[in-house]
């Protein structure tokens, strides 16, 4: 799995096509990949800082918690993650359900300076992503003017291809959830953000 870049978006190649092995022809210095296999039960923090602490010798939960942060591309994004984190950390503990962010579903830039007639991919990463218990995936997106709009001006275009991309998403088995940027922020953000993953966890049988 390929999430919290920081950099420029990691081009992605198969090592072996036959058992989708996937290999990073570049950009993978500005990347966090987690090899370990998900089961059943989803990925914990705990998991997600366990491998962390193996793989940069030293490091513990919050210089994690702070690389994560670097890829956090705006202020909503940053309010949802931090939110989350204080609400749920301690209450859940060794079972809190990590929060990625800036998951790579796919992206292969060959293929687009290729074929330079088609659209772009519609959905290269995901703003965060929760792999819960039960296999369920779930999709946290954070829409800013750029979802529904070009070059300043509204585009049914830009929508029509975001909810196309959504669809595509659930067919494959993911659940999406979108939160306006404008959610949160102001004295309610946090309500709003906590109201929703209480839900959520309720839906889906995480006990708090």
């Amino acid at each position: 799995m390929i999430f919290a870049s920081r950099g420029p978006k990691p081009e992605i190649g198969f090592a072996d096509a036959i058992n989708n092995d996937i290999v990073i022809l570049s950009g993978e210095e500005s990347c966090l990949i987690y090899d370990r296999s998900i089961g059943s039960n989803g990925l914990l923090w705990s998991e997600l800082v366990s491998w962390w602490s193996d793989v940069t010798p030293g490091a513990d939960a919050a210089n994690l918690g702070a690389r994560l942060q670097e890829s956090l591309a705006s202020d909503a994004e940053r309010k949802l993650f931090a939110t989350y984190f204080k609400a749920y950390r301690s209450v859940l503990g060794e079972v809190l359900p990590a929060l990625l962010p800036q998951v790579y579903l796919h992206y292969d830039p060959a293929v687009v300076k290729t074929l330079r007639h088609r659209l772009p991919l519609p959905r290269q990463r995901m703003d965060f992503l929760l792999l819960l218990p039960g296999r369920q995936r779930i999709v946290l997106e954070v829409d800013g003017k750029h979802h529904f709009s070009e070059n300043d001006h509204p585009s049914l275009k830009v929508y029509a291809d975001m909810v196309s991309a959504d669809r595509e998403l659930r067919l494959a088995g993911y659940e999406v959830y979108r939160f306006g940027a404008n959610e949160l922020v102001g004295d309610r953000a946090e309500q709003r953000v906590t109201d929703f993953f209480e839900k959520l966890f309720r839906l889906h049988r995480v006990r708090l």
